[in-house]
């Protein structure tokens, strides 16, 4: 069986320079797909030129972040005390977990923002989350909910932990927690497309790339990803440290187009994979 490869960038939207890389990612590399921040402040301008390109666009729904909601503070008042959601994955998980977080005010998130993507002439292709939080218990359900209305298709990351992740310490043992809450959950209603790359995150280096290639599964799936130009400050989290420049170079490098045709991968967008 052959391989049919997503390769989708995160946080379209959210700043012009992330969004730059990202879009030449797709014109001069392998991205196929990106997935949209509704809330971002690039948001318009980045998916009109996603348009213009022809670029995939799925919709990246956020909980946390320190970003606006889409719906109306009043209603999300739980979800996102005082006009903002949380700084976090972390600090979302812990509301979220101690249930201090109604199901409906988030569900009511979720659609807003894919209303609020889809209202700039977008057809949403996909869902997947910021941080992947759709991995947390009782968030799955919402999520894989919302994908099965719009019969898109879901991101589920599903990757083994392995021993250098320890080198990413806090990222790694993230990654071993979603990981291991990935094969938790049996499949619902939402068709999900495994995905890698989780554990590379904003460090995905030519180098590692290939090795993600060299061990791609057959059948479908994505590998996500971070391009960028180095944005300086992101205003919503001072402290986010990538390596936007670094994957741009990684996603655009000739060597790594010339061992996807060597391995016979196929590059796909979601549209592409729904309409097989």
């Amino acid at each position: 069986m052959s391989t049919r490869l997503v390769v989708n960038a995160d946080d379209l939207g959210l700043h012009p320079r992330i969004d730059e890389g990202i879009l030449r990612a797709h014109a001069e590399g392998i991205v196929t797909s990106a997935s949209a921040l509704a809330t971002g402040k690039n948001l318009s301008e980045a998916l009109a030129r996603a348009r213009a390109q022809k670029l995939g666009v799925g919709a990246h729904l956020t909980v946390c972040s320190s970003l606006e909601p889409a719906a109306r503070p009043s209603e999300v008042r739980w979800l996102a005390p005082g006009g903002r959601l949380r700084k976090n994955w972390r600090e979302f998980a812990q509301a979220w977990l101690g249930q201090l977080i109604p199901a409906e005010e988030v569900l009511l998130e979720l659609r807003a923002q894919v209303a609020r993507i889809e209202s700039h002439g977008v057809k949403v292709d996909h869902l997947d989350t910021h941080q992947h939080v759709h991995l947390l218990p009782g968030m799955a359900r919402l999520v894989e909910q919302l994908a099965a209305e719009l019969q898109v298709p879901l991101r589920w990351p599903l990757e083994l932990p392995r021993l250098r992740w320890a080198r990413a310490v806090p990222a790694a043992a993230k990654s071993v927690v979603l990981s291991a809450l990935s094969t938790l959950r049996p499949g619902r209603e939402a068709k999900r497309v495994r995905a890698v790359g989780a554990a590379q995150s904003g460090r995905l280096t030519e180098r590692r790339l290939l090795r993600i290639i060299d061990a791609l599964p057959s059948g479908d799936v994505e590998l996500m990803c971070h391009p960028g130009l180095a944005p300086g400050v992101i205003a919503e989290d001072p402290s986010w440290r990538y390596g936007w420049e670094e994957e741009l170079a990684a996603l655009t490098s000739p060597r790594v187009r010339d061992r996807l045709a060597s391995k016979n991968v196929t590059l796909a967008t979601y549209a592409e994979l729904s309409r097989a």
